[in-house]
């Protein structure tokens, strides 16, 4: 027994990072997920055919949209608990993109609670609803855009400047995850809205998926220059065969997507548009791993000591079945009343 324990202490560096990464990388892509259909409704809410509509679409998120933050929480506290050099290099580099981000989110979830109560200004309030979920929706896609290019850094500090992260590369990933919720947003209500508000998210969806068709050939082509260990990853013959399947199963799941559309079934939009979604997130990860920081510094090269990853996954394995069995239980229980019901 004590050989066992010996041995599996000499392999808990090795292990931890990956969990850890696996962790943050879930947290990462429910909140891309759940919030982003939210965040793609503000975006869509001023072209609403109505005010009526206006009102189903907020009712539709009321019960969710909150609870969706938990993951950004999860994510961001976690990456700086597990991986604090990771956390100590993209925060000075991102600093302003995150600034922005976080004034978009609070001013949507005041205008949130606020429209309700508010009938002589309530159009302020919607304008600051989309006006912060468009913020929120754009800081997240040049985020991610500067994250893949990676960071100025010497002796694992970040040493490039504060807008190091504006690039004709961040400023179209930006309009990429803009175009993306808004796919997830206008599946959303295809599955939750009457029939003539599914009617205008159809068009909508069409709109969006063409958009998101087009960044994926974009990014599937420039995303392997950016880096040579990418473009490694990809082009070599044996790697070409064996992750094949992912560029294939994108690609049918945006013909499948259409289709669903043409047919005007209710709810494989969504499922499609999250399938999507996860496919082009699995791409993601495998074009970087195992950097944390590309291409600079690695998963366990960033993580925090091993007994501290320990002690913090004794919490965690409790707590994310938790989370993850409260999330599915409130889209149960809400799932009917927020098509009907108005939140006040």
């Amino acid at each position: 027994m004590t050989g066992a324990a010996s041995q599996m202490t000499e392999y808990l560096p090795v292990i931890l990072p990956l969990v850890w990464a696996a962790i943050l990388a879930l947290a990462v892509f429910l909140y891309v997920l759940l919030g982003g259909y939210d965040l793609g409704l503000g975006v869509l809410f001023p072209l609403a055919p109505s005010h009526k509509d206006r009102d189903a679409m907020m009712n539709s998120v009321a019960p969710f949209w909150d609870g969706n933050e938990t993951w950004l929480v999860l994510g961001g506290g976690g990456l700086l608990a597990a991986f604090p050099l990771a956390y100590s290099v993209m925060l000075p580099a991102l600093y302003l993109p995150i600034i922005v981000m976080l004034i978009g989110l609070i001013l949507r979830g005041v205008a949130f609670e606020f429209r309700f109560k508010s009938e002589r200004y309530r159009w302020t309030w919607d304008l600051a609803f989309t006006l912060g979920s468009m913020l929120a929706a754009l800081t997240q896609g040049a985020i991610m855009g500067a994250f893949v290019q990676g960071f100025a850094v010497t002796d694992n500090r970040f040493s490039g400047g504060a807008f190091d992260w504006l690039t004709p590369f961040s400023v179209l990933t930006a309009a990429a995850l803009l175009s993306g919720y808004v796919l997830l947003s206008a599946g959303w209500l295809i599955m939750k809205g009457d029939e003539a508000l599914r009617e205008w998210a159809y068009g909508i969806a069409f709109s969006a998926l063409a958009a998101v068709a087009t960044f994926i050939v974009i990014f599937s082509v420039w995303t392997p220059f950016l880096h040579p260990e990418i473009a490694a990853r990809w082009f070599t013959p044996a790697n070409m065969v064996m992750l094949s399947p992912v560029p294939l199963a994108t690609a049918a799941s945006v013909v499948a997507l259409w289709r669903s559309l043409k047919l005007r079934q209710r709810y494989m939009p969504f499922l499609l548009g999250v399938a999507l979604f996860m496919l082009c997130y699995t791409g993601l990860a495998v074009s970087l791993f195992p950097f944390i920081i590309p291409p600079d510094i690695t998963i366990w090269q960033a993580a925090a000591a091993p007994d501290s990853q320990l002690f913090m996954l004794y919490g965690a394995i409790p707590l994310l079945p938790i989370i993850l069995g409260y999330t599915a239980y409130s889209y149960y229980v809400f799932w009917e009343a927020s098509e009907h019901d108005a939140y006040h």
